[in-house]
């Protein structure tokens, strides 16, 4: 999700480990400024250097982190003593970025996308390959309650065969950045800022199969783009069908007048029932899960769910015992091989399947 308004409720306090990693930020808007009051709270790390360009934004950020010295850029960052950097900058940067932290051993924590392409995706996680050092994405939404639980219900069989699966996310809004609207910087638009979550939710809730193709439509301003697209999509609908013989259809879009701040769901239909996610009353946040039986519903989780910062919190916990690289990042390259097929940027040639087991820790409380 591109930033919205508020730092929110945070984690209650994490007891402190024996060892508590040496961390540097880079980039403290919004998003960068929330992870780190997250990770702060937690006890888990020590938040040290602090590097934005904007000076008010930086200085804004170090009252989060009594003690942390103020920089300007990643060069006066990397000659810290760092253990490892959480990286919010805009998405141009990131590849390139987290390529060079790891290149001077350190773990890397990075907003979204990792990439603005497969080939980009590709290169990070095979930099934090060779470098042997942990590197993880922000994929926030894996760590709502009702995410997990549903994933927990439908792995353990008790939806039955999942043969549909339907997710949107419609921002009424859209970013407020100019960079999010240039190709080259975005790497794409709601898709690649939106889409991103819902395809690695569907995927990751199933297990990550096979992705044996995809089709898909994508607009801006009303008005349909061909390929390859030369401006970022403001709407776009997408249908990928998998190797279990399941269809997956997603929707996604910026500005779209939905009479409400956002409209975000995920639903899961099964042989024998169906699980599903949405947001409560247009909120950003709050979201309430339930079962399906036929026309009988049952409520499993209302608000509140303090969500937002626990997948930076489960790469401390992670950075904490080890550092060295953990396979399950892999994972990022099959969204990215994804999302390159829905703007026609590559066919799947045979389908896109997993790169490596799926073993992410699936809750960090």
């Amino acid at each position: 999700m591109n930033d919205v308004h508020e730092l929110r409720r945070v984690e209650p306090l994490i007891l402190k480990p024996a060892y508590r990693p040496r961390l540097g930020f880079l980039g403290v808007g919004w998003i960068g400024q929330h992870r780190l009051q997250a990770l702060v709270h937690s006890g888990l790390v020590e938040v040290v250097a602090i590097a934005d360009p904007v000076q008010a934004l930086a200085a804004q950020a170090a009252c989060l982190a009594p003690g942390a010295v103020v920089l300007s850029d990643m060069a006066a960052l990397l000659v810290q003593e760092l253990d490892g950097m959480v990286i919010a900058t805009p998405s141009a940067l990131h590849a390139e970025q987290t390529i060079e932290a790891l290149a001077a051993g350190l773990a890397v924590f990075c907003q979204k996308p990792l990439g603005r392409t497969a080939a980009e995706t590709r290169r990070v996680v095979d930099a934090a390959r060779t470098a042997n050092r942990l590197l993880g994405v922000d994929l926030s939404y894996r760590f709502m309650r009702g995410i997990q639980t549903m994933r927990t219900l439908i792995q353990a069989g008790e939806i039955g065969d999942i043969y549909a699966v339907e997710l949107i996310f419609h921002n009424a809004y859209g970013p407020d950045k100019a960079w999010f609207y240039d190709l080259a910087q975005a790497g794409g638009g709601c898709v690649i800022d939106l889409g991103l979550h819902l395809v690695d939710l569907a995927l990751w809730t199933l297990n990550f199969p096979r992705v044996m193709s995809t089709t898909s439509r994508l607009f801006a301003h009303g008005k349909p783009l061909g390929t390859p697209i030369t401006e970022v999509e403001d709407y776009a609908i997408a249908r990928l069908d998998l190797d279990t013989g399941a269809t997956v259809s997603l929707t996604c879009s910026w500005r779209l007048s939905a009479g409400c701040d956002a409209v975000i769901s995920a639903a899961f239909y099964g042989t024998q029932g169906g699980v599903a996610l949405h947001n409560v009353a247009g909120s950003f946040y709050d979201f309430t899960t339930e079962r399906f039986w036929g026309t009988r519903r049952q409520t499993l989780h209302e608000p509140p769910d303090t969500w937002g910062g626990r997948a930076a919190i489960a790469w401390a916990q992670q950075l904490v015992t080890h550092q060295q690289f953990h396979p399950d990042i892999a994972h990022v390259v099959t969204v990215a091989e994804v999302l390159d097929a829905i703007y026609g940027r590559q066919d799947l040639e045979g389908g896109v399947a997993c790169q490596a087991p799926l073993t992410y820790p699936s809750d960090a409380s």
